[in-house]
């Protein structure tokens, strides 16, 4: 169990057990989930979603993401009522073993209860909460019937895959760019290449490629140096593709014109197309279609809590 996800359950959780329900978001077959309670998850929630309560501006969106941190809670409370329906039961040595874990990986004892009591809990109310929630974990591992991904349908999509698995010629570049307009005449033509080529003796001379493109690019890269990262054939302009695949690593071009205007190229690496070994490839294969299959098995298994169980939805915020 991960130390985060207990802490954050257990901060949930504990005002239920204590009686101080409040307003009630839910009822699982009468028992209830508190708004106090969601409103703690919520905020965790979306934390482990990458995301931050005020960086929510659509209402819409606002209103999908606190349905779903309530259709975790849901799950969790049918989870641990299936468990006591089945009359799991989870030794002392198992539970203690796991405070252990927690206790340790939070930096021992003192901060332990330290942590327990800014928040206002107590070791009673977690050592009751690491067992409850080992139960429906365990519950949910003996629900979770997951057969391992058939050879044949491994080796079919490994097949199938194969060339989207490999790794193609690529090269990672930075570059300046010094902008033409359509339709410039000659001499503006030439005085664009000309800053390049002034650019270029800088660079030459032991400027910095990155400094230069940073004061003299006009491209949206300029502020990262010119950057380009890695990119495959195909993806850019048919001359600046052209100069750069021809580049070996740590030179800069000559000017390069595109429809853009003039650009100079700086090749940083170049890596030739690199065919995944079939049996690191049937591994990775192996390990994708495992994934699938738990999470179908996990979305039958909680359906199936769902509508076998009685849920009563309240909150509408």
């Amino acid at each position: 169990m991960k130390l985060k996800t207990l802490l954050i359950l257990l901060s949930c959780w504990l005002p239920v057990a204590f009686g101080s329900n409040g307003p009630a978001a839910a009822r699982v077959n009468g028992e209830e989930i508190s708004e106090y309670r969601l409103e703690r998850y919520f905020a965790e929630y979306l934390e482990d979603q990458g995301r931050a309560l005020g960086s929510i501006r659509n209402p819409k969106a606002y209103k999908q993401l606190r349905r779903k941190a309530l259709d975790a809670l849901i799950d969790r409370e049918l989870l641990w009522q299936e468990a006591v329906k089945r009359g799991v039961v989870i030794s002392d040595a198992t539970v203690q073993s796991q405070i252990e874990q927690t206790r340790q990986a939070i930096g021992g004892a003192e901060k332990f209860a330290r942590r327990l009591e800014d928040a206002g809990f107590d070791e009673a109310g977690f050592t009751e909460y690491t067992r409850r929630e080992l139960a429906a974990q365990q519950v949910f591992a003996d629900l979770l019937k997951v057969a391992e991904p058939d050879e044949k349908q491994v080796r079919a999509f490994f097949e199938e895959h194969r060339a989207e698995m490999s790794r193609p010629e690529q090269v990672q570049a930075r570059h300046i760019l010094v902008k033409v307009p359509q339709g410039a005449d000659a001499a503006t033509v030439e005085a664009a290449r000309l800053r390049l080529v002034e650019m270029r003796m800088k660079i030459s001379h032991g400027a910095d490629f990155a400094d230069v493109a940073r004061s003299g690019s006009e491209d949206a890269s300029a502020s990262a140096g010119g950057e380009l990262g890695y990119f495959p054939r195909g993806r850019m302009m048919p001359e600046f593709e052209a100069a750069a695949f021809a580049l070996a690593a740590g030179d800069v071009s000559e000017p390069v014109r595109t429809p853009l205007g003039w650009h100079l190229i700086y090749l940083q690496n170049h890596e030739d197309a690199a065919d995944v070994p079939e049996q690191q490839g049937l591994e990775m294969v192996r390990a994708y279609l495992g994934r699938q299959q738990q999470a179908l098995a996990r979305q039958t298994v909680l359906g199936q809590l769902r509508s076998n169980n009685r849920i009563e939805r309240i909150d509408e915020n």
